[in-house]
């Protein structure tokens, strides 16, 4: 796909979005079984539904603009960040350790998150998609508040457990 003007990177950008998105919903399950502490398995099942709430959104936000469809493409990114966490899962036991280690995995994909998010609502500012950019900086807000509360979980309870 050529990209040949900021609506048209809106649009890639949007769309690899979706696709991450949905890798997260296949990626939350596994990481909420993988967990031992009971609070970290239900920070990942509410994000999974915070997730499927977003997926919603980046829909949402398509419709309210004109003539605006979103594309299939593959956050390739969101699948190295994925196949990671996959990755420290198998070469862990289950324990503290490892919840150390799936905050950390689910922190990088928060972060690339809150980056992907924060670049959408500036694009959608720019081109004047006003309602647009207001339903995405709601997913903005909720990944910032999971990113927050990941590290809470991690510096009041969970590394100290890994120590």
């Amino acid at each position: 796909m050529k990209i040949d003007s900021p609506q048209e990177l809106f649009v890639r950008l949007l769309s690899e979005t979706n696709s991450a998105e949905k890798q997260i919903t296949r990626a939350l399950p596994k990481m909420a079984r993988a967990a031992d502490d009971r609070k970290l398995v239900e920070a990942f099942q509410h994000h999974l539904e915070e997730t499927q709430g977003q997926l919603e959104r980046i829909e949402q936000a398509a419709d309210s603009i004109p003539d605006l469809r979103v594309k299939r493409l593959k956050s390739h990114a969101m699948e190295s960040l994925i196949q990671e966490g996959e990755e420290l899962i198998d070469a862990t036991e289950k324990g503290p350790l490892r919840d150390a280690g799936l905050i950390a995995a689910a922190q990088k994909v928060e972060h690339f998150e809150i980056a992907t998010y924060g670049t959408l609502c500036e694009l959608a500012e720019q081109l004047g998609h006003t309602k647009a950019k207001e339903i995405l900086a709601e997913t903005l807000k909720e990944e910032k508040a999971t990113d927050d509360k990941l590290s809470k979980m991690a510096k009041q309870d969970i590394n100290r457990k890994a120590s």
